[in-house]
């Protein structure tokens, strides 16, 4: 029995224990293994371990591994920094873009997915924490950039995503996550669509559970520290 499998299998058991607890249903929840920096070989050893959605930061690592991997059945999420030369390396990739939040990148990956006929799922990435490092839009222009979203067809926003601050500080990171469910809850009154919220990590993923996460995001927990 491999490390990463225990590894995962822990996780697993800890998201199916909380769902518990808090009476949600855990067939609901998508688990993302950030797989970025580790090796092909290692993607393969989670895989077998019976994980098959990866998220890649990093936009030619994850062409690179998609491609040698391409006879797997693997769901590839992006949840890094978009940078615009990059999404050509993406779009023809990803299932699921979790870290749009600029009007320009939303036209990119349209006129991207046009030429694949495909229509690329995303989500927004919120800002709630303020913090100056982090990327995302502002809560008061989202509902702004998701009406502007729907002049693309070949682009639909699915939910939300956000990023607490690393911090020990628990109320502060369920603020964070509590705010972000609540964006959730009224733009979906407009935006019907608008469903999914991919908040939580290896140190806080439990928390946002009881937030109302929908997808999780969890790299050191299953695959252990980066070297």
């Amino acid at each position: 029995m491999s490390e990463i499998y225990k590894r995962y299998m822990e996780v697993v058991n800890s998201i199916k224990n909380k769902c518990k607890q808090i009476d949600r249903d855990y067939s609901k929840i998508k688990l993302v293994a950030v797989s970025k920096t580790f090796p092909v070989e290692v993607l393969k050893e989670a895989y077998d371990s019976g994980i098959n959605i990866f998220g890649e930061n990093y936009a030619q690592e994850l062409r690179d591994k998609s491609k040698a991997l391409r006879d797997y059945n693997i769901e590839w999420h992006f949840i890094g920094r978009i940078q615009l030369n990059k999404l050509k390396y993406i779009v023809p990739v990803a299932s699921l873009i979790h870290s749009v939040s600029r009007i320009e990148e939303i036209k990119e990956i349209d006129k991207i997915s046009k030429k694949l006929g495909k229509v690329q799922e995303i989500l927004i990435q919120v800002n709630v924490s303020g913090e100056e490092t982090k990327s995302g839009v502002k809560p008061e222009q989202l509902m702004d950039l998701i009406e502007k979203s729907k002049s693309y067809e070949n682009v639909k926003v699915i939910g939300l995503m956000t990023m607490a601050p690393f911090t020990d500080n628990e109320e502060i990171i369920r603020n964070v996550f509590k705010k972000t469910r609540l964006l959730r809850d009224s733009v979906s009154k407009e935006f019907t669509d608008v469903l999914e919220l991919s908040m939580g990590m290896s140190n806080d993923y439990l928390i946002a559970l009881e937030e109302g996460a929908t997808i999780l995001r969890i790299g050191s927990k299953i695959f252990g520290p980066r070297k």
